[in-house]
């Protein structure tokens, strides 16, 4: 009896290495694999935020990226980990304190973070052969406004305060025409989205609004009401396409992964959705920093004082 218990332990003992050893094999050959796929299953994943850019609901713009997101999977190994912010400065504050390591905001946005070095460039999309976009100033068709400048005295709606297209650029074409919407407008209302915007402007509580016509085509396509009366009373010069934006706290071989996965969809011609879902010919990783660097140039006159002065007055 001795015997065999004796037996069945040096059993049990030897099978217990035998599993060890086959786990210790495992995890060499495992490691052994490119960086990508061995960590996929151990490393955090890439958190991304992105801005409420197109004002539709949160499940509405993480639909637009999905695909992308699952294209980048593909490509680089890695998981994401999605969310929208409640704002733009929230993406800002997401990138800098850590707790993003990936964006898509608005060009100012990113400028925005990128001037207090929480973030660079990373990719961006191209559509018609260009990366670029472009905002503008809607008013009813029966408005008898056919310049910037005849805007004095009538009733505007802007986005959020941070957005490009809704309310940066649009205050600084305003500007350009001798208008200061602190002063000049009859009322400055902030809507905080570009559907807010055409919402009051198609029922005519407001003379002109400011969006992008990303967000307008988009409204157009899903035959919103009451858009047969608006026309474009004006259109900005091109801005950079809103981009990708990289936390600089994220580790160097990360963000040399996140690029490479870029390019291998920019290599591959991907068509997958962007901003305002609208199709893409591609995304890059290839971005223009000087196209960036201009933009800061052409909304340098609206500073910070300017926006408090027009904050003043929605408050009114």
């Amino acid at each position: 009896m001795a015997r065999n218990g004796t037996s069945r332990d040096l059993w049990r003992r030897l099978v217990r290495w035998l599993f060890i050893g086959m786990a210790l094999v495992a995890g060499f050959h495992l490691l052994q694999l490119d960086p990508p796929f061995a960590s996929r299953d151990f490393e955090q994943p890439v958190r991304v935020v992105f801005i409420p850019a197109d004002g539709g609901t949160a499940s509405g713009t993480l639909a637009d990226f999905k695909p992308l997101f699952a294209a980048l999977t593909e490509s680089t190994g890695m998981r994401f980990e999605l969310n929208v912010t409640q704002s733009y400065s929230a993406a800002v504050e997401a990138l800098c304190n850590g707790t993003a390591d990936l964006a898509f905001v608005g060009p100012a946005t990113y400028l925005q973070a990128h001037g207090r070095h929480c973030a660079d460039l990373l990719a961006t999309g191209v559509r018609d052969g260009r990366a670029q976009y472009y905002s503008g100033i809607f008013v009813r068709k029966d408005a008898p406004y056919r310049t910037i400048a005849d805007l004095r005295g009538s009733r505007m709606a802007f986005g959020d305060i941070n957005s490009t297209s809704s309310f940066i650029m649009p205050v600084a074409m305003l500007l350009d025409a001798g208008i200061d919407p602190a002063h000049d407008l009859a009322e400055a209302r902030l809507t905080g989205s570009h559907p807010n915007n055409l919402a009051a402007l198609a029922s005519a509580r407001v003379d002109a609004v400011a969006m992008s016509f990303d967000s307008f085509d988009r409204a157009l396509q899903a035959g919103l009401p009451g858009l047969d009366s608006v026309r474009v009373l004006a259109r900005s010069e091109p801005m950079p396409y809103p981009p990708f934006t990289v936390s600089t706290r994220l580790a160097p071989d990360r963000r040399r992964r996140l690029r490479d996965g870029f390019a291998k969809l920019e290599k591959g011609r991907r068509h997958l959705p962007g901003y305002a879902g609208r199709q893409l010919d591609r995304y890059t990783a290839h971005v223009n920093e000087r196209a960036f660097d201009d933009l800061a140039v052409r909304l340098a006159p609206v500073t910070g004082e300017r926006v408090a002065a027009i904050l003043r007055r929605t408050d009114r």
